[in-house]
């Protein structure tokens, strides 16, 4: 299936701008099933990985579900500054992208930030060891959802925070310092959500053209 690849891009610390000489190429991408395909009990699959190392990719109709939901991992594709794979198809998805958007960013972002904050300081309590890239991605997080409650667009690349998301990455940053930094965003990010031009509810019936034209191009 990945013949069938619309858009390939990269994720991760590349392409938040956060990379070091080791970092791995996180590679996500969607594909189109063949139309003909679901017409048979043995539909195709709904995400697969590889065959490169860090790659994963989705087909076009479950991906759009997970964007629709506002999963931030899934929209982070749709705004990768680094496009490996791009067909008309793919251009149609990039060409919709807003349409996914609507303000339930703000418990996605929020709910995946809390979560992680959760993780890591659970491990401190059992292990006494921090996670700081997680922590740091915490952060990121938080920021990133304020971002896309003000301006309408999911922000990837943050190398002009690289400073001080590195600082947490590496440690350097007092673990209460970090809980504070995080409850500030957290405080952030409903006063974004108060005040967004995003709609309640993302557009659908957008993205429903979109699925239907991919199937009729794709009915071969």
């Amino acid at each position: 299936m990945i013949e069938r690849t619309i858009l390939g891009v990269v994720v991760g610390s590349r392409a938040y701008g956060l990379d070091g000489p080791g970092s791995d190429h996180d590679r996500r991408g969607v594909y189109a099933a063949p139309t003909r395909a679901f017409w048979s009990l043995d539909k195709p699959p709904t995400h697969f990985d590889g065959p490169l190392p860090e790659q994963f990719t989705w087909e076009i109709e479950r991906f759009c579900v997970l964007a629709l939901q506002a999963n931030p991992t899934v929209l982070e594709v749709l705004w990768s500054p680094i496009v490996e794979t791009l067909t008309p198809d793919g251009r149609e998805l990039l060409a919709v992208r807003q349409a996914f958007l609507s303000s339930k960013v703000a418990a996605t972002y929020g709910e995946y930030a809390r979560d992680q904050l959760n993780r890591v300081s659970a491990r401190r309590e059992r292990t006494g060891e921090t996670n700081w890239k997680q922590a740091m991605h915490m952060i990121r997080l938080l920021l990133a959802g304020a971002h896309v409650l003000r301006t309408g667009d999911v922000l990837v690349e943050v190398r002009s925070l690289r400073p001080r998301l590195l600082e947490v990455r590496s440690g350097s940053v007092p673990w209460n310092s970090v809980v504070a930094w995080a409850g500030d965003l957290q405080h952030d990010l409903a006063s974004a959500r108060a005040a967004t031009g995003l709609p309640e509810s993302p557009e659908r019936r957008t993205i429903d053209q979109l699925l239907a034209g991919v199937r009729e191009r794709n009915l071969t």
